[in-house]
């Protein structure tokens, strides 16, 4: 008998199933868990439990392991695996995403936690705890708004060198554990050459850079083997070797017993003087988190051909945040390392990922002394494998190939990250962004159309050097919304084209189907476009304008300055008009105006 289908229902070919629209306007929306816990299947639950049993086997280094790098102590990564699992899998729309500490986090977390904390574990928690709320609340308030498109805002290029920034900035923060010794320094360019200056001063423990060298090339060996857990196999090696040699007491440092018992709700109280780095962090985190965490959803979402609406994935990010920093925890993410984990051992729904946080709580409180022989250079190596999977090299060089101008782009937010800092390098790269997309806007392309022998329509003369023109008629097309940034270039490629046609003009008609939008500034400009090109004897007209932009001409007046009778529905009707109103034109001009 052949095995029974224990997959999520798939729906038919060329169709994405989509949550039921039953429950979209009440509970269901809010509590997706709840919809996916009414329609579970009991042949999941097996597949469920060994994938989230399979996961653990992640859960607990990783989580330890980015605490350590984010500048709290080790325990503390563990509260903020159990505590935002258990509330995603209530709130979050995605089956199979795992959320957890992560390491596009830690270099944000520890920009904040390190110099306020000043060395004070209780206090870095506070302040990390915080960061998350913070992060949790922007996430909350933006699903609610609906604003889960604000990450589309950052290009991929702009992406790609954030990311790659703060995982250099990972990795160099790792290098001192990884080498045996600690560094006073700030900043990554700093810390890099306190690091190379403690190395050729012989500071270096050759025996826990033996242990991290050896973790590092386990995980990174057994990387792309999904089925076998080399993370597992590698940090439960080197805490072995650690124990059964006593490395121990020849120098080598161990993460030490953990507290035993589960995460208690605590208000992470923090100083008046934290609040504003913690909201900038917390602001920073938010939009990291969210940015890596839609683009992971999109993906499994894609896989199993279900819809995941990026709202509720905000709501679900956030909520799992807000928990996490009110039990001890601080932000987190979803984790494109354990996600695939689940999904390879036959995670079904987030029951794999309750499995898991479970089975962590039920570590802590029944076997707390299991990693105590575990050694930070083993973390520092999980942490440096996971930064090296960050970084994006292979599109970057497509990207080169393709537009070497966003290829600078990125390297410069790269640079920012690594030369400022984690908080700073993101803000550099929203600036950058932000540049990016006003000056697409700002000077796009403008031309002037003719009549091409054997193509219908009306086409670039720059492209077709040798296109027809109708003798006292300009055909101007425009690129681009028109607004503030750009209304005087647009008025002034106007005048140019009128000032290089070969024959007087009469009428100027714009081919308006490119131009999306139209606010204040740019009508008023067309409003003195109007009288100068009127006080020249030429008449302006618009044609192929899409109807939400003459709604905006209508409020601002133009359209009853100008008349119903210049707002032709195709470029055709335009020249038609005009070899009407001007008879004189010669036979070549009517021929140019027949479609």
């Amino acid at each position: 008998m052949s095995e029974p289908d224990v997959s999520p229902p798939v729906p038919e070919p060329g169709r994405i199933r989509r949550s039921d629209t039953a429950d979209q306007a009440g509970w269901g929306r809010w509590l997706p868990g709840l919809r996916t816990l009414r329609n579970y299947r009991l042949a999941w639950l097996q597949h469920d439990l060994v994938a989230g049993l399979v996961l653990t086997t992640m859960l607990v280094p990783v989580g330890i392991a980015y605490a350590v790098a984010s500048g709290v102590p080790g325990i503390y990564g563990l509260y903020a695996t159990i505590v935002p699992l258990l509330t995603y899998a209530l709130f979050g729309p995605s089956r199979i995403l795992v959320l957890g500490p992560d390491s596009s986090l830690a270099a944000v977390i520890l920009a904040v936690v390190l110099p306020l904390s000043g060395g004070d574990p209780q206090r870095a928690i506070a302040l990390a705890g915080m960061m998350a709320i913070v992060s949790g609340a922007v996430c909350i308030l933006a699903g609610v708004a609906r604003l889960g498109f604000i990450t589309e805002l950052l290009s991929k290029p702009i992406r790609y060198g954030y990311m790659n920034g703060i995982a250099l900035t990972v990795l160099i923060s790792q290098l001192p554990k990884f080498f045996g010794f600690s560094i006073e320094a700030d900043g990554p360019l700093r810390n890099l050459w306190a690091i190379g200056s403690s190395v050729l001063e012989g500071k270096t423990n050759w025996t826990t850079f033996m242990i991290g060298a050896a973790t590092l090339a386990v995980i990174l060996l057994l990387k792309n083997h999904k089925r076998v857990p080399g993370i597992l196999i590698a940090v439960a090696g080197a805490t072995v070797a650690v124990g059964v040699l006593d490395l121990a007491t020849q120098g080598v440092a161990v993460l030490g017993s953990l507290p035993q018992g589960l995460p208690a709700f605590a208000i992470p109280w923090i100083s008046r003087a934290d609040i504003v780095p913690v909201l900038i962090g917390g602001c920073a985190v938010a939009l990291v988190s969210f940015a890596d965490t839609s683009v992971l959803s999109r993906v499994y979402a894609a896989r199993t051909q279900t819809y995941v609406d990026p709202n509720q994935e905000m709501v679900g990010l956030g909520v799992a945040n807000l928990a996490g920093g009110l039990f001890q925890g601080f932000p987190i993410s979803s984790s494109s390392s354990r996600t695939p984990v689940a999904e390879a051992a036959g995670a079904r729904t987030q029951l794999a990922g309750v499995v898991g946080a479970l089975a962590v709580a039920l570590l802590l409180l029944f076997a707390p002394d299991l990693l105590k022989n575990l050694p930070t250079s083993a973390l520092a190596a999980v942490v440096i494998a996971s930064a090296i999977g960050l970084i994006e090299v292979t599109d970057l060089l497509r990207i080169y190939r393709m537009q070497r101008w966003e290829f600078w782009l990125s390297i410069a937010c790269t640079a920012g990250v690594a030369v400022f800092g984690a908080i700073e390098g993101i803000g550099l790269a929203i600036v950058i962004a932000v540049i990016e997309f006003l000056w697409d806007g700002w000077r796009p392309y403008s031309t002037v159309l003719g009549r091409v022998e054997g193509i219908q329509g009306y086409h670039d003369i720059k492209r077709y050097p040798d296109a027809r023109l109708i003798p006292g008629l300009v055909l101007f097309r425009w690129d681009a919304p028109l607004f503030f940034a750009n209304a005087e270039l647009f008025h002034d490629r106007v005048l140019d084209a009128v000032a290089a046609s070969p024959t007087p003009v009469r009428w100027l008609v714009v081919a308006a189907e490119p131009v999306t939008s139209v606010d204040v500034t740019s009508a008023d400009m067309l409003a003195e476009l109007d009288e100068t090109l009127h006080a020249a004897g030429i008449e302006l007209c618009m044609a192929e304008m899409k109807d939400p932009v003459k709604d905006k001409m209508k409020r601002f007046g133009l359209f009853a300055r100008f008349g119903e009778g210049v707002f032709f529905p195709t470029l055709g009707v335009a020249v038609s008009s005009y070899l009407q109103a001007h008879p004189t034109v010669s036979r070549d001009g009517q021929d140019q105006g027949r479609e």
